[in-house]
């Protein structure tokens, strides 16, 4: 009950501040590419380009991504939610250090600085789904399949995530700066160790190629909740690809179980890393 009777005075604080942290997205918003002539262009730029890259080097590489017509948009599909993940911990890694000098002359709720952050990125993300529905209307000019309705559950599920892993590490990061290190080498491995340039059925099915197949990696994909996110949004948004493209491996359908797990644990997520953020947001000034 302590805890409980804590976090819900810290929310009661924070909806008292709840115009500043308007302002401060707002500010972010603006500052983010101020002088740019391409502006919010810039922030869908490097996953558009990663996708080209790697839907060309795959499509001469591997015999997978050759026969698998829709390739590209599984990619684009992936790399929007994980370039919101990605940017956003790392922009709120940051945040409190560069606002150090303002929060020891200014009472204000220490959690505002980085959840500004995760709602400016947020707020990024939604606007680059509108390159994928361009995308799909324009280019590929498919139906959007009726699974779509989940879609944003999925948006709410991946911003309670990001948000709670962003208080986390924009305290931890205060007093250790190790944190930052940690997080570009996890960041560039996050690329390879998610479903995002593959499926998730080939790392999870008897039948798969090169051996994936072990219940340590069955649970990292099932039970991670990024990973259900990432499939999830390509169930949601995609037809399923044909078993030629798989080369024999079933094609899933959507994991509610996992989907609901994903949501369970990222909202217990945000709620313990707000709970130990709050645990130690007034000891920040005393870092020397």
């Amino acid at each position: 009950m302590g805890a409980a009777s804590s976090v819900r005075e810290e929310l009661a604080e924070l909806w008292r501040f709840r115009g500043l942290l308007l302002v401060l997205v707002k500010r972010d918003l603006k500052v983010r590419y101020k002088n740019s002539r391409l502006g919010f262009l810039w922030s869908i730029a490097p996953p558009l380009m990663q996708v080209i890259v790697i839907t060309f080097v795959f499509k001469q590489a591997t015999q997978f991504a050759a026969d698998f017509p829709s390739y590209s948009a599984f990619v684009l599909v992936a790399m929007i939610p994980w370039t919101y993940f990605q940017t956003a911990i790392l922009d709120s890694s940051q945040s409190i250090l560069m606002m150090f000098g303002v929060i020891r002359k200014v009472y204000l709720p220490r959690e505002i600085i980085p959840l500004a952050a995760a709602i400016s990125n947020f707020i990024h993300f939604l606007l680059s789904w509108l390159v994928f529905l361009v995308y799909w209307w324009v280019i590929r000019r498919e139906a959007i399949p009726a699974t779509t309705l989940l879609f944003p559950y999925l948006l709410l599920v991946q911003f309670m995530l990001v948000t709670g892993l962003s208080l986390l590490i924009s305290c931890l990061n205060v007093f250790y700066e190790d944190v930052k290190y940690i997080l570009t080498i996890l960041m560039s491995l996050g690329l390879f160790l998610l479903p995002i340039v593959y499926l998730v059925e080939q790392t999870n099915s008897p039948t798969a190629r090169h051996g994936w197949y072990h219940p340590a990696v069955i649970f990292h994909y099932r039970f991670n909740p990024l990973s259900a996110l990432i499939t999830g949004y390509r169930k949601a948004l995609l037809e399923a690809p044909a078993t030629s493209a798989l080369k024999g491996v079933r094609a899933y359908p959507l994991d509610w179980p996992a989907l609901g797990l994903a949501g369970a644990s990222s909202f217990l997520i945000l709620i313990g890393c707000y709970w130990y953020f709050n645990q130690r947001k007034w000891q920040f000034v005393e870092r020397p």
